[in-house]
């Protein structure tokens, strides 16, 4: 280098990229120090720490080498501009010899600073708060389903991601494009599902739940309320016959039967959510082979050789085991049971389901809604109650919006409707998918609709003389005609009942009125 030569650091393009290198530096720094002292994790604050201010600064770096190759390349056209000399290296003089040690240290730090900083980078991007809080509006409601189920405490990049670095390169290049249709606002609302390129059940699902178990029959209590003033409460007991898929811990039958560990199920679904299933191959662990043809919508030989087939898993029952969206009947029902709201308060099960069934632009006017709906309906219609029991209304009302905000979301269109749940039959479609009876093999074999198969029931406060115990499922009342239509046909977990004729001036009649009990 010539003696007194400015070097090729001094032009304004590399200042300016110093400048920016500086400025993350120092802000990184900053922020670390934030996040080491602060109590709760700032979603936004790992984005900028750790992806963002790093690559202003790699963008800064950049900016100082191509100042600097600029700047030489003026030097060059300029005769009178000094060019300076490649350094010559040569330790026996002290000064390169303190020069080299600076640099290898300021090296040796900046490798691992950026080493920690990838692997925060890393390990940020794995995060639950990063997955569905850096989105927020996109993400908010399967973010806010999931810290409602008894899944929350496992992480999103365990079902969905998975183990090794072909995994974790594939989730990034998914989503750069998702982060591009945000930019564009492209995004689906709502998120469409199922996720099509879904793990399979023996990588997720499995990695917990023990699939060759024998679990047998399972009590479970089912508490409905009524639409009445008092909010009457109908208790079902069933044994949920769950069973088991593999015989070297139990019988194989029952629910889990499903489970593919010697069967295997295969089906055809003709729409997105696979809801419409028209084919289904079963092979037993024997090598036997039936096919199931729905006859309502029988498909051709062609048309079954080219339809993608799914083998049957885990999720396609279990299809909203982390992001669940309960109807407002369930979510009003399971408050009634928690005690946060209170059945004494007349007809609050259906007004509350009227004030969450209601279409709403946004979360806000829904709140608002709710608010001043159940406020007005009390204050009108018991006045008394009223003034006695504002706290309890307050609470009601409270509970009301919490069901809301936590079930329901306007901005993005996703609600229980946008997303039903194959758990049971009674407000989709769910087991009868498949279990409708209409569903029979070319031998005359039918994939039988009997309650029994499933569950049995223990005990119904409805039907108080026919228990316990009771062979056959019957209904509370006698359906007459209708006896042989889908659960979901009548029973609307978004409104009160609405009976499936036009009842005229009769519709306030109780249901035994026309349909007398069995004995």
């Amino acid at each position: 280098m010539t003696k007194g030569s400015p070097t090729l650091f001094r032009n304004y393009i590399s200042f300016a990229g110093a400048l920016i290198v500086t400025a993350a530096v120092v802000s990184i720094l900053l922020l670390f120090l934030i996040e080491l002292t602060q109590r709760s994790d700032n979603p936004y604050l790992g984005i900028v720490t750790y992806i963002i201010l790093p690559a202003f600064l790699a963008f800064g770096l950049i900016v100082i080498v191509i100042g600097m190759v600029i700047e030489r390349r003026r030097r060059r056209r300029s005769p009178d501009s000094a060019i300076p000399e490649y350094p010559k290296i040569d330790f026996n003089e002290p000064r390169q010899r303190r020069l080299a040690i600076t640099l290898t240290t300021l090296a040796f730090i900046f490798v691992c600073a950026s080493a920690f900083g990838s692997y925060r980078a890393y390990e940020y991007t794995e995060s639950v708060e990063f997955c569905g809080e850096a989105c927020h509006s996109v993400m908010k409601p399967e973010f806010v389903a999931f810290n409602a189920t008894s899944h929350a405490r496992i992480k999103c990049v365990d079902c969905h991601v998975g183990h090794g670095a072909q995994s974790y390169a594939q989730s990034k290049l998914s989503g750069a494009r998702q982060l591009w249709a945000l930019a564009r606002g492209s995004y689906s609302r709502p998120i469409e599902t199922p996720v099509h390129n879904m793990r399979p059940a023996d990588q997720t699902c499995e990695q917990c739940h023990w699939p060759s178990k024998f679990h047998g029959a399972t009590l479970k209590t089912f508490n409905h309320y009524a639409y009445d003033e008092s909010n009457s409460l109908r208790q079902t007991r069933m044994l949920i016959n769950v069973g088991g898929g593999d015989p070297s811990s139990g019988p194989v039958a029952g629910i889990h039967w499903h489970m593919n560990l010697g069967n295997q199920i295969t089906f055809i679904a003709s729409d997105k959510q696979r809801q419409v299933i028209p084919w289904i191959r079963v092979q037993d662990r024997n090598g036997n082979v039936t096919e199931y043809h729905d006859q309502r919508r029988r498909l051709s030989a062609e048309q079954i050789a080219s339809a993608e087939k799914r083998r049957m898993d885990c999720i396609d029952c279990h299809n909203r085991p982390a992001h669940a969206y309960l109807p407002p009947d369930v979510a009003v029902d399971q408050s009634f049971s928690a005690g946060r709201l209170d059945p004494s308060l007349p007809y609050l099960k259906r007004q509350a389901v009227e004030v969450l069934n209601k279409q709403y632009s946004t979360e806000q006017e829904a709140l608002n809604t709710i608010a001043s709906g159940l406020d007005a309906f009390y204050r009108t219609n018991y006045n008394q109650i009223y003034s006695q029991r504002s706290d309890t209304i307050k609470s009601a009302i409270g509970e009301t919006q919490r069901i809301f905000k936590t079930y329901f979301f306007p901005e993005m269109k996703t609600d229980w409707s946008t997303h039903p749940n194959n758990i049971g039959h009674l407000y989709s479609s769910g087991c009868f998918r498949c279990h409708d009876g209409d569903h029979v093999s070319d031998s005359g074999k039918v994939i039988r609709n009997d309650c029994n198969i499933c569950h049995t029931v223990l005990s119904d406060s409805a039907r108080p003389t026919t228990m316990p115990v009771t062979v056959n499922f019957q209904h509370p009342v006698d359906l007459g005609g209708l006896a042989d239509r889908k659960c979901e046909t009548c029973h609307k977990a978004n409104e009160p009942f609405r009976h499936p004729l036009n009842l005229g001036d009769i519709s306030a009649f109780q249901c035994v009125e026309c349909h007398p009990r069995k004995q």
